[in-house]
């Protein structure tokens, strides 16, 4: 589907628009539905509502994936028509790092079961530090792995269409557009280190896990172009992403004393979700007057 996305529908640079995306995003969604479908049919009830809080879970917390790609395209000023090409490497190195990262994670769950609390207790610290945060600022220069891929690689000042490599002068350069590349995968490989830890909470079946992720994430480029216009109107969404986070935080730290019911748990995070958009809707945020000092003179 990735490739089909890429090569059929997408294999000139153009920029998107909202219909398009809106498409896809449904066909994306449609496909995750279909697929739990099949967990049920294959696997039972109980590991198919897994998947599917799972999912809800990935889903939501990709959103905040949204904001972070917004603040990149803009800080790099990548042309909207090039902006596809990145999110599809940027989703398919974040698949390859987070097949890596769920199998490594079970495997310490097994290995030493005391990590549970280590993770319960990121997820809590992680959703407190959410919800405090005001303003999310994204601050490219200060990337280690940034300043490093520079050092390797010498790299031009403009784009050269959707080109991530040139050669000149017989040497291998890089173009500003794999400098945003190497930022969105460094980010996500941040994200990962909560949105992994919230869905072991649900479950350690490593192709749930999985399977769950990755059509969370597979959808995410088309998402990103069919709501990053309107994401910075739900303010009161970053609440309902923290108060999930403390949610699976608790279950995990729970599970060796309580075991909280997977419905209850799908009902809940569904129920802050609607709940923090809906909030957003009905009250939205004022924008602040610009001061006298700075407007432009006459």
């Amino acid at each position: 589907m990735l490739l089909i996305d890429l090569v059929v529908f997408h294999g000139k640079d153009h920029e998107e628009s909202i219909r398009e995306a809106l498409i896809w995003t449904g066909v994306w969604i449609t496909l995750a539905l279909i697929f739990g479908i099949g967990v049920y049919y294959y696997m039972g009830s109980k590991t198919a509502l897994d998947y599917y809080t799972g999912y809800l879970i990935e889903k939501s917390l990709s959103v905040d994936n949204i904001f972070v790609f917004l603040l990149v395209f803009s800080y790099f000023q990548v042309p909207p028509k090039y902006q596809h090409k990145v999110l599809f490497w940027g989703i398919f190195g974040a698949l390859v790092m987070r097949f890596l990262f769920i199998f490594v994670g079970v495997a310490l769950l097994e290995q030493f079961h005391w990590i549970i609390y280590v993770f319960g207790g990121f997820l809590v610290f992680t959703g407190i530090k959410l919800a405090m945060e005001k303003d999310k600022e994204v601050h490219p220069e200060r990337n280690p792995v940034l300043k490093l891929t520079r050092k390797i690689f010498p790299t031009t000042k403009r784009y050269y269409g959707s080109q991530f490599f040139i050669y000149r002068m017989g040497k291998l350069i890089a173009t500003p557009l794999f400098v945003v590349l190497v930022v969105i995968e460094t980010t996500d490989l941040v994200f990962a280190l909560d949105s992994i830890p919230a869905i072991l909470a649900i479950t350690r079946d490593e192709f749930i896990v999985y399977s769950s992720n990755a059509f969370a994430i597979l959808g995410l480029r088309a998402l990103y172009f069919a709501v990053s216009g309107i994401m910075r109107l739900f303010h009161y969404l970053h609440y309902g992403l923290s108060l999930i986070l403390v949610f699976v935080g608790i279950k995990m730290l729970l599970s060796e004393f309580y075991h909280i019911p997977t419905p209850f748990a799908l009902g809940f995070i569904a129920a802050t979700l609607i709940v923090s958009i809906l909030a957003s809707i009905y009250n939205p945020k004022e924008e602040k007057p610009v001061s006298e000092d700075k407007l432009p003179e006459e």
